[in-house]
């Protein structure tokens, strides 16, 4: 009986992989695994690995030939396509939402962006940009490694938000379904901290000492940890807009926090 319920286990997680896959970015959906939509949170932060690889990637292959304003302009493009928007369309609406203050509600569902979500669209691609343009001090495997750390590390931001405050919009959010389904906060956070040691690995293989890199990583884990607490208490609680909210400023302020360690070692 265990072997069946294990097996049975394993397949409907990696169903939410593919769900996951799918509902975060425009990656080609998995040939052959029919996608779950139920818990797929929890296989967030390994998209966002897949992306920062991507864009890793991209910095790593333009690096003789290209300047650094270019690299670092390409590769948020990149970032944004591949996610399909989805962060950032929440970062907006979220700003909106704080801007409107007790409308918050209805400012953040009205499809139109107010003055306030173009403002924080605008901050959050100029610290990545400011990030990256610090971070390419380091070589390109340093770079490409700190985009990876943090399109794995701000995905986990919604995680804890989910487990911290309530959903704003109970019965009719159409993010609703990620705290229907959650297991509590270990269980969700699994798959990302499975690959946490991995990710330490690259980071101290690839950055000039081992002590940067893990004050590098640390720091980046900062706004991961506090951006949803303080979206959550301006709401009183979070939705799947804030959830993108908490995406986008975990990673800008995250790749800020890593290329300000790189500029005061270099």
């Amino acid at each position: 009986m265990v072997l069946p319920s294990l097996l049975s286990r394993l397949r409907q997680a990696l169903a939410d992989a593919a769900g996951a896959w799918i509902f975060y970015s425009v990656l080609p959906a998995w040939p052959g695994v029919a996608p779950r939509f139920e818990r797929i949170a929890r296989f967030a932060p390994l998209v966002g690995l897949t992306i920062g690889g991507c864009q890793g990637l991209l910095w790593w292959l333009t690096a003789l030939w290209l300047p650094a304003e270019a690299r670092a302009l390409l590769v948020l493009a990149l970032g944004l396509w591949l996610s399909g928007g989805l962060h950032a369309d929440g970062a907006m609406d979220t700003a909106d939402g704080l801007a409107a203050g007790k409308r918050a509600l209805a400012a953040m569902e009205d499809s139109r962006v107010g003055a306030s979500g173009v403002q924080a669209f605008v901050q959050v691609l100029l610290l990545k940009l400011a990030g990256l343009l610090c971070l390419a001090e380091l070589s390109p495997a340093a770079v490409a490694a700190a985009l990876v750390f943090t399109g794995w590390s701000a995905r986990i931001a919604p995680l804890l938000a989910m487990h911290a405050f309530p959903y704003l919009k109970e019965g009719e959010g159409t993010a609703g379904f990620h705290r229907e389904h959650r297991r509590g906060l270990p269980r969700e956070l699994l798959p990302a901290l499975v690959l946490l040691p991995v990710l330490i690995a690259v980071l101290v293989c690839t950055w000039p000492d081992w002590g940067v890199a893990g004050a590098a990583g640390l720091l980046a884990l900062v706004p991961v940890l506090l951006v949803p607490r303080w979206i959550g208490r301006r709401l009183g609680g979070h939705s799947g807009d804030t959830y993108g909210a908490c995406v986008e400023w975990g990673e800008a302020l995250g790749l800020l926090f890593m290329g300000l360690v790189a500029r005061a070692v270099a």
